[in-house]
């Protein structure tokens, strides 16, 4: 049998201080494609968990619509980053 890609596109929206809105953006993520999507939310996590912010640039690679979109973000600007994860594909286990 063999291991099947897991692939899943993400759509991320950033809500910043003030009331603003980034977003969406879509990216694909994968473990063939390059793409800094959990990254964010992982530091964004990290950030609110009393670590400091190391990174500030990301980049989201929607490859359905051949897209590269750069981020360059500094979290204490940052309300919420919702991240909404369509997957693609999955392997389901049938109980018959």
């Amino acid at each position: 049998m063999s291991k099947r890609r897991m692939l899943t596109n993400h759509e991320i929206t950033i809500a910043l201080a003030g009331g603003s809105v980034l977003g969406p953006f879509r990216a694909t993520w994968s473990t063939e494609i390059k793409s800094d999507v959990r990254e964010l939310t992982r530091d964004y996590d990290a950030f609110l968990n009393g670590e400091p912010q190391t990174r500030f640039k990301y980049h989201l690679h929607d490859y359905a619509q051949n897209l590269s979109h750069s981020l360059v973000i500094r979290f204490e600007n940052v309300m919420a980053i919702y991240d909404r994860v369509e997957l693609l594909e999955h392997q389901s286990h049938s109980h018959d």
